[in-house]
This record gives structure tokens, sequence and C-alpha cells, in this order.
């Protein structure tokens, strides 16, 4: 909760001034950022559309997102846009894609980017930067900040039940290589805990 529950936070509230109402996407929402994103746009009252892999469309769906998109079935430029907000967790997509699917003053919010050999995910965080400087449109990027006040907001959608934690796989404390290298894969569902 307090490094993924946080990033989705203030990814959603602070950088994408996200407001009832207001239609977000988030692409890589079965993932721990993702599973915590739509559920606290959900209790922030906006329309959630969930992007996911096909194995994920329905745990997506039980967390609260209104709208599914298995992105092995259905390409995202297929989709109707005028997004307030895209909220990225995976970095996947092309940048000018990711524009067109925007409200005309929408915001794009980039969390993640795509493993890369050397630079990881700067050349896209660049190439977003570069898209995004002209017009209303703006994109952000940021690394969550652990604020106490942050953590007793988050406390309290858990203890009402507005948001939970997505649990797929526990592993002993024996385990933790194997537990290590699955999380490494990149297709956790939600998070992975080890029982000690």
């Amino acid at each position: 909760v307090p490094v993924a529950g946080l990033t989705a936070l203030q990814g959603l509230r602070d950088h994408g001034e996200l407001e009832a109402g207001q239609r977000v996407l988030i692409i890589g929402a079965s993932g721990g950022v993702g599973t915590y994103a739509v559920q606290i746009a959900k209790a922030m009252g906006a329309e959630v559309t969930a992007v996911c892999s096909t194995r994920n469309v329905e745990q997506s769906r039980e967390i609260g997102a209104d709208h599914v998109i298995d992105y092995k079935k259905q390409d995202l430029a297929d989709i109707d846009g005028g997004f307030d907000l895209i909220l990225d967790v995976s970095g996947a997509r092309p940048v000018k894609q990711l524009k067109s699917l925007l409200a005309p003053t929408g915001t794009y919010v980039m969390i993640g980017g795509p493993k890369g050999k050397w630079l990881g995910p700067i050349p896209h965080m660049l190439r977003a930067k570069w898209a995004f400087r002209s017009g209303d449109q703006t994109m952000k990027w940021f690394v969550a900040s652990m604020v106490q006040e942050d953590l007793a907001h988050l406390g309290e959608l858990l203890a009402t039940g507005q948001v939970r934690s997505v649990v797929e796989k526990e592993y002993p404390l024996e385990q933790v290589p194997e537990a290590l290298a699955y999380l490494g894969e990149g297709h956790a569902r939600g998070k992975i805990v080890i029982k000690i």
C-alpha cells in the first residue's frame, strides 16, 4: 500500500487533478499500481476505463472499472477518446496514440515506462515531453512521495472497503527467489505476498 497505493493516489489526485465525473483511462490496470488506481479513481467519482490483458478483464471489473479494454483483442486506436486523464503505468503505448485519446485539455500522467537495456523508460519519457510541448494537453511524470496524510487517507479507503489490496499469489519465505523471478516477469496481477 505505501508504494503502489501512494503512487496511484498521487498520480490521479495531485498530478492528474482528477475530479468527480471525469473520464479516466488506466493503462496497466491489473498490476500493483493499476489495481489501486482503478479503485481510487472510482472512490473519487470518476468514470474508469481499465486497459489490461485477457486474463485480467474480470479482475478489473470486480474492482470497479466501468469499462474494460482487453488490449490483446482490441486496439486502443479503435476506442472513443475524450479522456480527461490517462494514467499510464506501462509506458508501452505510442505517445501520438495517447494524445489522440485525450480530451483537448486532458492530462497524460506517465508512471512507468518500457524496460530498455540501458536507459529504461527515459527515451519514452523524453518523447512524451516533446510531444506535449505545445497545446492545451499536458504531460506529467513523477515519483511518489511518502506523505503521512496520504497514507492516512489510503488507510481510510481500505478501512471502509472502497479500496482493497489485490493479491495474486502467496509464497513461503524459502521461495523468495521464485517469487522475485515471477515478479520480474512483469505480469503479476496486483501484488504477491511472502509469508513468514
